[in-house]
């Protein structure tokens, strides 16, 4: 799907303030409310805008550890079966094909160091995957989830 100077202020703004309501950004916008709820549904089926959702402390909600975790494997021949175990887990966050030392990187969030340790333990015993590296995240200095969007 292509985006045009419109989208990508709709986007900006949305990026800002997620729950705007289509009448604000009309009004920011200088269009009419029909236009910009007709382009939101559209960046939405085209899979532009992925979701809607809040983005919580997880200190808040009772998970003090978040840790990135890499996966090595020894080959790629379960890769499919590994990412349909990462997506049967509800402690990963989000979960990136990458390049170098790991197959995966997985961002989690846990209760404490104890539920850490037993996903570790879970992963490491998913097909192919030889070890993990893990680092404990201590801080955290930027969580927005915007993009730089021109």
């Amino acid at each position: 799907m292509t985006i045009d100077d419109i989208d990508r202020q709709i986007l900006i703004s949305l990026q800002q303030e997620g729950r705007k309501t289509a009448s604000q950004i009309a009004n920011e916008l200088n269009l009419t409310v029909p236009t910009i709820t007709e382009r939101i549904r559209k960046l939405q089926d085209g899979s532009v805008i992925k979701a809607f959702q809040a983005i919580i402390d997880p200190r808040s909600v009772g998970l003090d550890v978040t840790a990135i975790i890499t996966v090595i494997s020894s080959s790629s021949d379960k890769y499919k079966n590994v990412i349909e175990k990462v997506k049967e887990t509800p402690e990963v966050i989000q979960c990136f094909s990458t390049t170098g030392m790991g197959s995966l990187m997985l961002w989690v969030a846990t209760e404490n160091s104890q539920t850490l340790e037993e996903l570790l333990r879970k992963i490491q015993s998913w097909p192919n995957v030889t070890r993990t590296e893990t680092q404990v995240i201590l801080s955290a200095y930027k969580t927005r989830h915007q993009l730089p969007i021109k």
